[in-house]
């Protein structure tokens, strides 16, 4: 009987350490195999990464090796246009005189030779004759420059010296509205000598015309225009036109328009 009941024990304890051993064996089985799967889910998490970032590298360097053409590309059309634009600039730039018999008789082509010069002067013209016709003496030119000489026959037209400043005022006004690329340099009145010729100088006055440069001076200081002050230049020791620059008391001579032109050459 109590052999028996050993044996029973005996079994009952193998058996349960079997099944003890099993269940030990099943859960490392189990870990071992979740530890697996872990391993192969983090292998493949690993791969993706690997290949997304690849893909991205791929994307970047294909986007800057893009970006780079474009950038090329641009500062290449950058210089295209920039030498059209500069063409086109050279192929509109003109030099506009415009203003009475002074200017009209001025031969431009020979002491400008080789500048895109224009000579709008008319024989005779005042400030108004000028505002009246704006568009055939300046616009239909788009100047780039324009030289502006008048306001001594309006002297002869009984036209005093505030109404002579104001129009011409109004002429650089309409000029700079019109014509917003054209730099506009402002003459003074040249002086007079009717100890010459009276009858060519008629009305005319140097002290009118002085007080008329004096204002357009002041003009042009406070709406930074350009005063380009001839009178002083053309002056003999008597405050006259000096016979060595004209003829007749008004209009220059050829020596007189060669001081002229070496003046104003430089503002070309």
């Amino acid at each position: 009987m109590s052999n028996s009941k050993g044996k029973k024990s005996k079994r009952k304890k193998y058996s349960t350490r079997l099944e003890k051993n099993k269940n030990i064996y099943y859960k490392n089985s189990s870990s071992k195999q979740i530890n697996d799967n872990n391993k192969k889910l983090v292998l493949i998490i690993l791969i993706i990464s690997i290949f997304f970032n690849a893909f991205f590298l791929l994307r970047i360097s294909s986007l800057n090796s893009s970006i780079n053409t474009l950038n090329y590309t641009i500062d290449e059309e950058k210089e295209e246009y920039k030498k059209e634009i500069n063409e086109l600039e050279e192929r509109y730039i003109n030099y506009l005189f415009l203003g009475d018999s002074i200017t009209d008789y001025y031969d431009l082509d020979k002491y400008f030779e080789g500048l895109p010069v224009i000579n709008s002067g008319v024989s005779g013209n005042t400030t108004e004759d000028i505002l009246k016709d704006m568009k055939s003496r300046v616009y239909d030119y788009n100047p780039s420059k324009v030289f502006l000489l008048i306001g001594t026959n309006d002297l002869n037209h009984d036209v005093s010296v505030e109404e002579i400043v104001s129009n011409i005022e109004k002429i650089v006004s309409d000029i700079d509205s019109h014509e917003k690329q054209a730099k506009i340099y402002i003459e003074s009145v040249y002086p007079v000598n009717d100890n010459i010729d009276e009858d060519i100088v008629d009305d005319r006055d140097n002290e009118d015309i002085m007080e008329i440069n004096s204002k357009l001076k002041e003009y042009c200081d406070k709406n930074d225009y350009t005063y380009i002050n001839l009178y002083d230049i053309l002056l003999d020791d008597d405050d006259n036109f000096s016979e060595e620059y004209t003829d007749d008391g008004l209009h220059p001579n050829s020596r007189g328009y060669e001081v002229i032109t070496e003046e104003l050459k430089k503002y070309l």
